[in-house]
């Protein structure tokens, strides 16, 4: 009989001087961004229920633990082959990265402690603890802080680097004051229970068991339990019972392949955006509110807010169940469909969908009503949708970020303010946002003074400059009656893989070669990587010209998308329809054999004028 050993180990009794790998055939890292916000969200708020500003570090060891789950560990050669957990195993390594950086930035001592949770001596080598050689080269750079080139690279490793930058952009505020508080309580009261065998044929025995058998009821089932529960009537119930299941069915083949776990994300949605009213301040030891309850067991938020949903009696608990939520799910659905096809009338879904704007959902939601019709429907979810396109784009042109945690509150509030209004209401509601908005074009209050002016390429910046010029780009095509080929610059269509575009800089790197320019390397990486100086390629022609100084690449542009195009005499001869957009709009194209500071400063005149027909606030009001 194979030994088995289960064990509770904390963080840090798990990962300190200990290697973990996997097989060959394990399947790729896939945790998304709504994986790495659960997470951080859960931490934060066991952490935050026991914190109190003033306290010293020794005070953590007399906070509450939090229980991670468990994992399977076959043990061979020295080393643990991760069987199931490598997923939590790998965010956890990702966090931990974040949090060295973290506090040696301010010089804490705790950060000699979670270094022998990142790597560790390996017979005389420093090595990283997650031993997973292709993924080597992800760990040093983060660990390095040094940029690493995802373009062509493995899911697991494109997914490693996109959950870090998630880490950065999600990292609760609240926890800003507390970081060294909280770096201790993660690695010594954060804790999993590992299951560990040295026979690899029952440690996959195991895991099948754990997967297989008794899973336990969700909110889901308990919520639809208590529903009907409270339906006197036997004939009522059951038809009741029946159309739940039909939604529910419905539902879950819709989601296939778009969200393994659609029924229970379409009842937050639906009971967030449309009961829920407040949120937990951002401060330590505040309590839950309506939207953290309904992110948990929401029959039990159900049941203790019924005056709220209007359930009194068993008319009320059937009307739910047979009226509301068949159209709830089919304007949910509808949402889904649009965040994933490009939709006439409903784009603005897909570019927030593009930039994974995960509150969308629940945004869009808030002020839509059981009596809506088709057509008012399709005008809220354009108008809210349109709004939260502009609202992005004016914090990205200001480097701030959107993540989940940063802008969840302001979030709340809005769908508290939109809730059941008009269209016409709407409008004017949003417009007056955006009016007031801090964050503009030209730059934002409060010591951020960035704006598009200043807008450039870095690792928080890269997936929202991506975004804009395929915006651009498709605006300038479609304008000039060359179709809206939106979802391949950005990459969204099926084949978009096999030669996807990328973003490319008109200006070699080579500092070099524009010494009579610059003045320094730092002034010339700050200019190469404006927005002036950055268009769309597909990968192949990108990476065969991408070293060429720009005079002997740019003919290479001439059969490119229009904005691509531009700076090459090709459109100016070949498209009319260009010219008379040039002359409408007073853009200033030209084309540009040589590409010096003027040109560039041209070139970022054009697009911040694109971007101001884009996103500005007349898009709202043609609305």
């Amino acid at each position: 009989m194979p030994t088995v050993t289960p064990t509770h180990k904390t963080v840090q009794d798990l990962l300190k001087d200990e290697k973990f790998s996997i097989d060959d055939y394990q399947r790729e890292y896939k945790w998304e961004t709504k994986q790495i916000v659960e997470l951080l969200t859960d931490l934060q708020a066991k952490f935050s229920s026991c914190y109190q500003p003033g306290h010293e570090t020794s005070a953590v060891g007399s906070y509450d633990s939090y229980f991670l789950g468990s994992i399977i560990v076959s043990k061979r050669a020295g080393t643990n082959y991760l069987i199931d957990g490598q997923q939590r195993t790998t965010s956890l390594t990702l966090l931990l990265i974040y949090l060295y950086h973290r506090l040696q930035a301010i010089q804490s001592p705790a950060t000699s402690s979670l270094e022998s949770l990142i790597y560790s001596d390996d017979f005389g080598t420093m090595s990283f603890n997650l031993k997973i050689p292709e993924r080597v080269p992800v760990l040093e750079a983060l660990f390095k802080k040094e940029e690493f080139n995802t373009d062509g690279q493995d899911e697991s490793l494109v997914n490693m680097v996109e959950r870090y930058s998630d880490i950065e952009a999600e990292f609760p505020e609240e926890l800003d004051e507390a970081i060294e508080h909280f770096a201790y309580w993660l690695t010594r009261k954060v804790g999993l229970i590992e299951i560990a065998t040295d026979d690899d044929a029952y440690a996959y025995t195991i895991f099948e068991t754990m997967n297989d058998r008794g899973k336990p009821l969700s909110p889901t089932d308990m919520l639809k339990a208590y529903l009907l529960g409270r339906i006197d009537d036997a004939e009522k119930r059951s038809s009741a019972n029946a159309r739940w299941k039909a939604e529910i069915q419905n539902l879950m083949h819709f989601g296939k392949g778009k969200d393994d776990d659609i029924e229970s994300n379409f009842l937050k949605t639906w009971l967030r955006a449309q009961y829920g009213t407040s949120t937990r301040e951002r401060k330590v030891n505040a309590t839950e509110k309506d939207w953290e309850q309904i992110g948990g067991p929401f029959h039990r938020w159900v049941d203790a807010n019924r005056q709220t949903l209007g359930l009194e009696r068993s008319a009320d608990y059937e009307d739910l169940i047979r009226h509301h939520l068949p159209f709830y799910a089919k304007v949910y659905r509808q949402i889904l469909e649009a965040w994933h096809s490009y939709t006439p009338g409903l784009e603005a879904i897909f570019y927030n969908g593009t930039n994974d704007f995960t509150l969308q959902t629940t945004v869009l939601m808030a002020p839509v009503t059981v009596t809506d019709d088709e057509v008012t429907v399709r005008r809220k979810l354009q108008i809210v949708a349109t709004y939260l396109d502009q609202f992005i784009v004016r914090r990205v042109v200001n480097y701030i970020m959107v993540g989940y945690s940063r802008v969840q509150y302001g979030m709340v509030q809005l769908i508290n303010e939109i809730r059941h209004k008009s269209p016409e209401e709407l409008i004017e509601i949003l417009t007056a946002r955006l009016e007031k908005d801090d964050a503009t074009f030209e730059g934002a209050k409060g010591g951020h003074r960035k704006g598009v002016g200043n807008f450039g390429l870095n690792n928080f910046t890269k997936r929202y400059i991506h975004y804009m010029l395929a915006r651009m780009t498709a605006h300038v095509e479609g304008a000039c009656d060359l179709g809206d080929r939106f979802p391949a610059y950005a990459n969204r269509l099926p084949d978009s893989k096999k030669n996807p575009f990328e973003v490319e800089h008109l200006w070699e790197d080579h500092f070099e070669r524009f010494q009579d320019q610059f003045s320094s390397e730092e002034e010339f990486s700050r200019w190469r990587n404006h927005l002036g100086g950055l268009i769309l390629l597909p990968k192949s022609k990108n990476a065969s010209i991408n070293d060429k100084p720009y005079v002997d690449k740019v003919s290479y542009y001439a059969d490119e998308n229009l904005l691509a195009s531009s700076l090459t005499p090709q459109p100016y001869g070949h498209t009319p329809r260009f010219k008379r957009f040039r002359e409408e709009t007073g853009l200033a194209f030209e084309a540009c054999p040589e590409m010096g500071q003027s040109e560039q400063l041209t070139r970022r005149d054009i697009y911040k004028q694109l971007i101001e027909t884009i996103w500005g606030i007349d898009r709202l009001r043609d609305l």
